[in-house]
Parts: C-alpha cells; structure tokens; sequence
C-alpha cells in the first residue's frame, strides 16, 4: 500500500510515491507524456503573433485571422486588447485617452479589417487572445 498525500482537487488523495499503481495509471501517465511532447512539437506554439505593439501566443490564434490581426492599427489593436479584458466603450476610451464615438469607431474598424459578424464577434476574439488563462 502506498502512503497518500494531501487531497487533490477532487477531494480523491493523490499517491506520494512516483510509481504508478496500476497498469491503467502507468498508461495515463505514458499518455499524458506523449500528449505534452506532441503540444511542444507543435509549430504554433512556437510563435508569437504581432497585434499592434503587443504579443500574443501563436496557439491563441486563428490561422486564418493571422494576417487580418497584424494589419490592426496600434489604436485598434489596443481597444480590442481592453475589450479582451471585458472593458466597456467608456471604459475603453478613457484607458485610450479618446472619446466613446472615436473608440467605437476603432473597435468597428476592427470588425471590418477581420471580416467578423459584428461586436460580439469581435468580443469572444479578443477574449481567445487576450483573456488570461489564469
């Protein structure tokens, strides 16, 4: 029997010993192996996607909205980074400096260059790239 550690966050506890219990345990663990060397292998993690002045995680990005994205002005790329983060028009523009009618027009510009359906296209977009993970 191998001692048990703290509880995991199913309330399950989590062996303390490095070696799998079970035939089943020792094929997840080869699974979970394969699985992570196959995402570092993947070419798009392996770049980062210019939008405006900022960076993102080549993973986060859709193929095909790649060159759509790094056409965006500095302006534009930015108020869809705050828009990202879930931040209103007002909000949006006193962040930018600028006044409510001129960030619409930028987040419509945006819409446009990336061929989306609208705002709320636009929205779920900036949350793939912008929203953090944690």
């Amino acid at each position: 029997m191998t001692s048990r550690g703290p509880l995991s966050s199913g309330g399950h506890p989590r062996p303390t010993t490095a070696q799998p219990e079970t035939k089943v345990d020792a094929e997840l663990i080869a699974l979970i192996e394969e699985m992570r060397s196959a995402a570092k292998r993947d070419p798009a993690r392996e770049r980062e996607v210019t939008v405006g002045e900022f960076l993102v995680d080549g993973a986060r990005v859709p193929l095909s909205l790649v060159d759509p994205l790094q056409q965006l002005t500095r302006t534009e790329a930015a108020a869809l980074r705050f828009a990202g983060w879930g931040r209103s028009n007002a909000d949006i523009a006193t962040l930018l400096a600028i006044s409510e009618g001129t960030a619409r027009t930028h987040l419509n510009s945006a819409v446009r260059k990336l061929e989306l359906d609208g705002m709320r296209g636009l929205v779920a977009l900036a949350g793939l790239l912008f929203h953090p993970l944690d």
